[in-house]
């Protein structure tokens, strides 16, 4: 009776909304009315959704009819850290008929699903970072979060620009792995699809076991504890012989990467895991200096044996803090690799796996990093591609930022945890796109620290003397007249030197390094770069 009641409300209600200053938008519109229930972390509530979507190049009223959707979701609020620090907070949402079902929709050329997430960018300025990541990582991995930017109205209030994306779920349009239901309990059936994940328990129902604990702690002097949480099946699904399997499954992938013939053709860690998935992993990751890359909003997927049974990194979420926007564990750096947090941020409840740096042991995989790094930046990564990216995210935008910022007035504020405020949003994107090509400049050269020295081919001719030095080192070029700038980076990443428009045949200072190797990055005016390794005595 009551659910009966609450959809004859909702019908009478349609679309009448509480009074709201009418505004014309190049993005669709989303309107949501809840009739004054509040939304709140769990469980989803009912509520009304409309979409005002004139298609590609027409601006969009707010007392346009709505033409994509009318109808019923169910809505709930999202995130760990948004919803207790940011005012502005994202929500999750089904599509649904009035009798609560789920309701299969298309949304802005999505593949049909009833599964959605509206992400609210609040401490990013930019309002694109995420939206930037899910990009570059759809032109390497199978599939990454679709999106379109909106603009939002709940109950007659204006809450800004939204990213409208797709959640991460077993789906052939998204996560494409087996369905498993409660009788595959063995054989074939039993071996996938699992979708694991490394996370905050925000939101997570303690009714049920939501976890298992990995065998191996973090490679820290405190040894925090790995957890791993079911994501597909949810844990109120997921049962016993499942749980055991897919918990054994992955004690013994870590036992064997672990053990000492983990690099063994036959026997070793290679038979566990999609090795280009892992690769593809680490570099958004390492692109984006993803400060909670490898260790929150990390999934993971095993597939059924008879499809290859390997297990799979990915897809990638959450890209708020990254791209040069947190001022802590050095997520803000352009230099610096992510994968080093547990050097940087030692003491962090939340770490990474040991996986990383063991497999950066493997010959195989430092070479797929370097080759795959290097094809994309003549291609997807190359600075003309990312800027172009860049500016196309802001160009679809239009107005929108304006009346964000109108409704949420950080410009110019330090809102958690950025490292850099801008006065104007103008400045903001400027800062993300100098970000961005020092994070891949640096990229270019240091990515010898994966990959062997010999694999990377020198952009222009440099020689270096003397080398090994104990102390002064002369740049040489055949290319006379040619002017440089010099960057010297240690082994962690941080930039020890820094030199522009040096001549050839200049020589700089390292007496007072300490011993050992250093990357010396040369770039000329026009862009052209050659890294060289340095052997400080």
């Amino acid at each position: 009776m009551h659910r009966f009641l609450l959809s004859c409300l909702f019908l009478l209600v349609g679309t009448v909304l509480p009074a709201q200053e009418n505004f014309s938008s190049a993005l669709p519109i989303i309107v949501i009315n809840t009739d004054g229930a509040e939304i709140v972390d769990e469980p989803k509530i009912m509520a009304r959704m409309g979409v005002i979507d004139n298609g590609a190049g027409q601006r969009n009223e707010l007392t346009d009819g709505f033409n994509a959707y009318d109808g019923f979701i169910g809505i709930e609020g999202r995130g760990s850290t948004s919803q207790t620090v940011f005012p502005k907070i994202g929500y999750g949402l089904e599509t649904r008929f009035v009798d609560t079902t789920d309701n299969q929709v298309e949304l802005f050329g999505f593949p049909i699903e009833e599964d959605f997430v509206l992400n609210g960018p609040y401490s990013d300025k930019s309002l694109i970072r995420n939206a930037l990541a899910y990009h570059l990582a759809s032109k390497i991995m199978p599939w990454a979060p679709r999106v379109q930017m909106v603009e939002v109205v709940i109950n007659g209030d204006y809450r800004g620009v939204y990213l409208f994306t797709e959640k991460i779920k077993r789906d052939r349009n998204r996560v494409d792995i087996k369905k498993l239901s409660e009788e595959d309990v063995s054989g074939n059936e039993l071996t996938g699809g699992y979708i694991l994940k490394l996370d905050k328990f925000t939101g997570e129902d303690p009714s049920f076991p939501v976890l298992f604990e990995s065998n191996f702690n973090a490679d820290t002097e405190a040894e925090q504890t790995i957890r791993f949480l079911y994501h597909y099946p949810k844990p109120a699904n997921i049962n016993g012989q499942q749980r055991n399997y897919i918990e054994n499954w992955m004690h013994n992938f870590e036992e064997t990467l672990a053990g000492d013939g983990f690099l063994d053709p036959d026997d070793g860690y290679r038979q566990y895991v999609d090795l280009e998935s892992f690769v593809d992993f680490l570099l958004i990751n390492e692109i984006s200096r993803n400060v909670d890359g490898y260790r929150l909003s990390t999934y993971l997927y095993k597939e059924r044996d008879n499809n290859g049974g390997k297990l799979h990194m990915g897809p990638v979420w959450d890209f708020n803090l990254a791209f040069g926007n947190a001022d802590y564990c050095g997520g803000g750096a352009a230099q610096g690799w992510g994968y080093n947090f547990g050097i940087n941020c030692p003491n962090d409840f939340w770490q990474l796996p040991f996986w990383w740096d063991r497999l950066r042991e493997d010959p195989d995989f430092v070479a797929m990093i370097g080759d795959r790094w290097r094809t994309m930046r003549e291609g997807e990564f190359s600075d003309e591609r990312l800027n172009e990216t860049i500016d196309s995210l802001v160009a679809v935008l239009d107005d929108a930022p304006q009346r964000n910022f109108a409704r949420w007035p950080v410009i110019g504020e330090r809102i958690w945890p950025n490292l850099f405020v801008g006065a104007t949003y103008g400045a903001e994107v400027d800062y993300l796109k100098r970000w961005v090509e020092d994070r891949t400049s640096w990229m270019d050269g240091a990515i010898w620290n994966l990959t062997p020295v010999e694999q990377l081919l020198p952009a222009m001719p440099l020689s270096l003397q003397p080398n090994p030095t104990d102390g002064r080192l002369r740049i040489l070029s055949d290319i006379t007249g040619e002017l440089f700038s010099v960057r010297v980076y240690d082994t962690y990443g941080r930039l020890m030197y820094s030199g522009d428009r040096l001549a050839p045949g200049v020589s700089i200072d390292l007496g007072a390094f300490a011993s050992g190797v250093y990357l010396l990055q040369a770039r000329k005016a026009d862009g052209e770069v050659v890294t060289a390794r340095v052997v400080k005595r």
